[in-house]
């Protein structure tokens, strides 16, 4: 029986190759991102392919990309990011968003489309404050300071 579960992602480049993607994460997660090679798969139905097995933050996931969309990444799915403190929030978030999409309650979107939570670590203790559902509802990036 198998004792772990792989998230698969499949993105899309124009060019159809994993490294801008990979070099993307890299620029943001630095040390917390280890890349095994980049396996080429040829053409196929949707284009250039290749593949690469990643860590993330010491979690296994595998990414493929195609030159041609398959199937667009949406909310259905989405990366929760806990951050430790506010600056760290800020890192993730300016980055995602620079190329990305904002959205609501500390959700975003990156430039490739996929969707990040970036939330405080004690997210749960923000919202147990006096109003502090209300005050999420009406954030897109967290901010801690203002649950005080």
């Amino acid at each position: 029986m198998a004792d772990i579960i792989i998230p698969s992602l499949w993105f899309q480049s124009d060019e159809g190759g994993m490294q801008s993607i990979v070099d993307y994460y890299k620029a943001v997660f630095k040390y917390d991102l280890k890349v095994e090679s980049i396996t080429p798969l040829g053409d196929g139905p949707k284009g250039k392919s290749e593949m690469v097995q990643i860590q993330l933050m010491n979690k296994p996931y595998t990414w493929m990309c195609t030159s041609e969309e398959h199937h667009p990444f949406n909310d259905s799915i989405s990366l929760v990011l806990p951050c430790a403190n506010q600056a760290e929030i800020d890192h993730y978030w300016d980055y995602f968003t620079k190329e990305g999409a904002e959205s609501q309650c500390g959700w975003c979107q990156d430039k490739y489309g996929l969707r990040w939570q970036i939330i405080p670590e004690n997210l749960s203790e923000l919202l147990a404050r006096p109003n502090g559902s209300d005050i999420m509802l009406k954030q897109k990036k967290i901010i801690i300071k203002d649950y005080a």
